[in-house]
């Protein structure tokens, strides 16, 4: 593996107090960068001090979208030790993303490498409140300057990082969320299952709507039905109805979330009922009504974050009372657990690293 090069800022700053930090607002001194040229493949591995790219206005991403991009955080236990959650996995699911988008593989070691070497320079920008964490963004754009509709033959690899607080302001309260059966964020076939830019641009028009209706995020249906539950905007969706934890399967139209299968595997670990099929809106919301339901998302950046109420043609079903249920407070409980340290992690998904500091 080549050897990453460091040039460190003349003017480090001092990181926000734990308490000011909200989520995707400040970002540390520094950042990791990684160039491809085709016949070249990718070289030139550095980390450098946070700074604006120059990009010709005829470079190709801005024209037709090719780029993608993953999240990992990475936590500060009370031991003062940093832990990276599934960073492997994640290096994995970016490569997956790129081979949608005809983007040139990378090395996953050094994506992992390249996280982990920012995360240890950087390393006092992780925070050490509970509920807080330093999130990491590895993004992949191309470069290539052109008009014309064919994959770039230049990208750049990059990742930044900063200190983060709850994703959404509701924290760990069950959030608000809205069926659609007017908009399509993604169908099988298409980009659904690839972290690219153009999926979350495709989502913005419906979440303003939900927004305005007074939800947090919207539930996707199918593109096809309007009828099976998709995914909610920034994380997949579980619940568990009587005996039995549902969600929708990895369709293709769906991003395969780490948190998913790392609360999949860990349901399966306590002995429960997991089944991965289609789910019709109207079995939703009949055990709403039935007072059967507990309801969840999953993802990086919520973690695990409770449903208390399902928006659907205009109207509003309580799920579990509006409260958090007793398994998504112990799906919630044990992966934080494990990602700052305090709890078994017998799958191994978390990595120390970098030195001992105090907090």
């Amino acid at each position: 593996m080549t050897e990453i090069s460091i040039t460190r800022t003349a003017n480090p700053r001092t990181p926000p107090a734990d308490d000011t930090l909200s989520f995707g607002n400040v970002f540390s001194d520094h950042m990791f960068m990684l160039d491809y040229e085709e016949g070249k493949g990718w070289h030139s591995p550095r980390i450098v001090p946070y700074q604006d790219f120059s990009l010709d206005p005829a470079t190709c991403v801005l024209h037709y979208g090719q780029a993608i991009f993953d999240g990992l955080k990475a936590f500060r236990g009370a031991d003062g030790r940093i832990r990276l959650f599934r960073a492997g996995d994640h290096a994995k699911r970016l490569n997956r993303s790129g081979q949608f988008l005809c983007m040139p593989e990378l090395d996953a070691a050094m994506v992992e490498e390249s996280i982990r070497a920012l995360v240890d320079v950087d390393q006092n920008w992780v925070p050490s409140k509970p509920g807080t964490s330093l999130y990491i963004r590895p993004t992949v754009i191309a470069t290539e300057r052109f008009l014309g509709v064919h994959p770039s033959r230049k990208y750049l690899y990059y990742v930044i990082v900063g200190p983060v607080g709850a994703y959404y302001k509701e924290g760990m309260n069950p959030v608000k969320i809205m069926a659609s059966e007017k908009h399509v964020r993604a169908v099988k076939g298409g980009l659904g299952a690839a972290k690219t830019a153009g999926n979350y641009a495709a989502s913005l028009y419906a979440a303003e709507e939900a927004k305005k209706a007074g939800f947090t995020q919207v539930l996707w249906l199918d593109g096809v039905e309007h009828r099976y539950l998709d995914e909610v905007g920034t994380m997949n969706i579980m619940m568990r109805i009587g005996d039995e934890v549902v969600t929708p399967p990895l369709n293709g139209a769906i991003l395969a979330g780490i948190t998913r299968e790392s609360v999949i595997t860990l349901l399966r670990d306590w002995g429960l009922k997991v089944t991965e099929r289609p789910i019709a809106i109207d079995e939703v919301i009949a055990a709403a009504k039935a007072g059967t339901l507990e309801m969840w998302g999953t993802g990086t950046a919520a973690v695990i974050s409770p449903v208390g109420e399902l928006g659907f043609r205009g109207e509003r079903h309580a799920i579990n009372g509006g409260k958090t249920g007793d398994l998504t407070k112990r799906l919630y409980d044990t992966i934080v657990g494990i990602q700052y340290g305090t709890a078994p992690d017998p799958h191994g998904w978390t990595r120390l690293l970098g030195n001992r500091v105090g907090g």
